[in-house]
């Protein structure tokens, strides 16, 4: 396995079971994929290199309710970026 930032896949799965309640002007996939990469840089990243390990560390910040709360906001702030902002071929139609 190729070194993995868990994170991904944290930010993910919040930008997928909040993307109803977070009010995007646009949920085209370039619009997700500015979402996740905003907030992603602003989290600090955990890499593995071991699959056995994902579990664990997914498991840190769903459990922890305060890095849970961290991760959810980081989220709506950056969705409130690009939803300002959308930088997709449908905010370029309108």
């Amino acid at each position: 396995m190729p070194v993995y930032n868990v994170m991904e896949e944290v930010v993910h799965n919040v930008l997928q079971q909040y993307e109803n309640d977070l009010r995007l002007t646009c949920h085209c996939e370039r619009c997700k994929d500015d979402i996740m990469a905003i907030a992603l840089n602003e989290i600090k990243p955990r890499y593995i290199v071991n699959d056995k390990l994902n579990p664990v560390i997914r498991v840190e910040h769903v459990a922890d309710r305060q890095s849970a709360t961290n991760i959810l906001s980081t989220v709506v702030k950056a969705a409130r970026i690009v939803s300002a902002s959308p930088r997709c071929e449908n905010a370029k139609k309108e």
